[in-house]
């Protein structure tokens, strides 16, 4: 069983992710894929509230990593953008605290699988050529990954592991 929904705006992204992030614990590893624009950091964003995380939430791009602590009693985020990351040992020089945060990693998809036995892997689809079609284009090189708050989204969710067994996102064998 996976969880996959549309989300017709930024704001309706942002409030997934806020649910999300308010069922998050540390220890919870995140991997999020999806071509530039598709809304990864939006959705970082909404978790980073719901978790109560001291902000802003942006993209990590030239970071590499960026640790929002909590404003609470919660876990810390980390928010990372493996994009320039060339291999897992690149990622394990990080030195990323998982198990005392919640780790957000965009574009972690081959790299980030080792640092926990149990993960979500979020997919985010957009329309293609939307954007374009108007005349715009994403830059790489900025490292913004706003979402086009007209463009409809598709998240897939599929949980990996013991923390996401008997969940809605629990991928069965």
């Amino acid at each position: 069983m996976t969880f996959a929904a549309t989300f017709d705006t930024a704001e309706d992204l942002t409030e997934f992710g806020r649910d999300l992030g308010a069922a998050l614990r540390a220890g919870d590893l995140l991997v999020l894929t999806g071509p530039l624009g598709a809304g990864k950091t939006t959705l970082t964003r909404g978790i980073g509230a719901g978790l109560d995380v001291r902000g802003p939430v942006q993209s990590p791009t030239f970071v590499i990593a960026r640790t929002h602590p909590n404003l609470g009693g919660g876990p810390p985020l980390i928010h990372v953008d493996a994009y320039r990351l060339g291999d897992a040992a690149l990622v394990d020089d990080l030195d990323l605290d998982v198990a005392r945060s919640v780790v957000v990693v965009e574009w972690g998809a081959g790299l980030v699988e080792e640092l926990s036995d149990s993960r979500l892997e979020i997919v985010i689809e957009r329309p293609t050529g939307a954007s374009e079609a108007r005349g715009e284009s994403l830059d790489e090189a900025d490292g913004d990954d706003e979402l086009d708050p007209d463009e409809p989204r598709t998240v897939t969710v599929r949980g990996f592991g013991p923390r996401w067994a008997g969940t809605p996102y629990a991928v069965s064998a």
